[in-house]
């Protein structure tokens, strides 16, 4: 992968690489422990003001954050994109008139694919989906650690909260693309290089927000993500499993034992390719019966299945690789 570039080119690829991968696993408590700490000092004035700021400004995630077309237009993100390098791949028109719930799989260990593709521009989304504005939702928890928040909104990354959900379906118009990692934490657990297993059976809010809002449904399935990482996955009912359920429960997300190259925390150099299906057609219906969810939500899972199945050869896998869907 390295082949072709320079050695500044490559340095600073791991450079940003590694400043993403620090920023996703410590940059919220670090925050949190440095505000905490100027408390203590004598510039206790600055965290002081700060948190009556975030009190008074606590609920601006829900309503739509602070992107900025600045941070998501850094260089740094071309960087970050060429080190693997990560690929955007448009299969159908999306119209811009229209709204869209993006589901996208699998989480893998840090959603690479999903944060370089939808939170910044260095993948070209508005250039292939012209009309569109696209925002990736993650745990609400993210925007609640004090100067993390900021960074995480001005790269348009927003709570999976139904008011957030609601705000950008309905406040904003037309045109708006929501990114949801459907599998969650949960599907974190089971990442590994030649594993395709996606937990979303029995996850069906998705569907009952795009019925809800009328928004069309688009399966996106980002091929290599899985292998950035080598993880230890434990067994269902194993004491290392049970462990990280409960971590999970209690948090919010779930920790994961995995190791990358060099010094453990770097990812693979392995190429991601993050493949946007079709469009779900999608009726308003405030008040979906179960039915209507169950129907599309199969609809979607077929749909997802079909995009697997017709790009994985072209994106690196074998014929043989399945796609488990529990």
């Amino acid at each position: 992968m390295t082949k072709g570039k320079t050695k500044w080119k490559v340095f600073l690829e791991v450079v940003i690489t590694l400043q993403w991968v620090a920023c996703f696993l410590f940059l919220g408590v670090a925050s949190t422990l440095l505000m905490f700490y100027l408390m203590f000092t004598s510039l206790w004035p600055i965290p002081t003001l700060y948190f009556v700021w975030q009190v008074v400004d606590w609920h601006t995630p829900e309503r739509g954050g602070r992107k900025t077309t600045f941070v998501r237009n850094w260089r740094v993100w071309e960087h970050l994109r060429d080190f693997f390098p990560i690929k955007l791949v448009k299969t159908a028109e999306l119209n811009p008139n229209k709204n869209y719930v993006v589901g996208i799989h699998p989480h893998g260990i840090m959603c690479a694919g999903a944060f370089t593709c939808f939170s910044t521009e260095s993948c070209g989304f508005k250039e292939l989906f012209p009309g569109l504005t696209s925002n990736l939702v993650t745990l609400a928890g993210v925007f609640r650690f004090p100067l993390f928040r900021e960074y995480a909104m001005f790269t348009g990354l927003l709570p999976v909260s139904k008011k957030s959900l609601t705000h950008l379906l309905t406040n904003r118009g037309k045109g708006n693309a929501v990114v949801i990692v459907i599998g969650g934490a949960a599907e974190s657990l089971f990442s590994a290089p030649g594993v395709n297993i996606l937990v979303m059976r029995q996850r069906k809010g998705f569907v009952r927000v795009a019925l809800e809002f009328g928004a069309d449904l688009v399966p996106v399935y980002a091929f290599g993500e899985n292998e950035l990482f080598k993880q230890v996955v434990f067994s269902e009912g194993s004491l290392g499993r049970r462990l990280q359920e409960l971590f999970k429960k209690i948090m919010g997300f779930a920790p994961c034992l995995f190791v990358g190259e060099h010094m453990g925390i770097l990812p693979y150099r392995n190429p991601i390719t993050t493949v946007v299906g079709s469009p779900i057609s999608v009726p308003k219906h405030i008040k979906a019966t179960e039915e209507e969810v169950d129907h599309f939500h199969k609809l979607y899972m077929e749909a997802l299945s079909k995009l697997f199945h017709e790009h994985k050869v072209s994106c690196g896998l074998s014929e043989s690789h399945e796609l488990r869907i529990i």
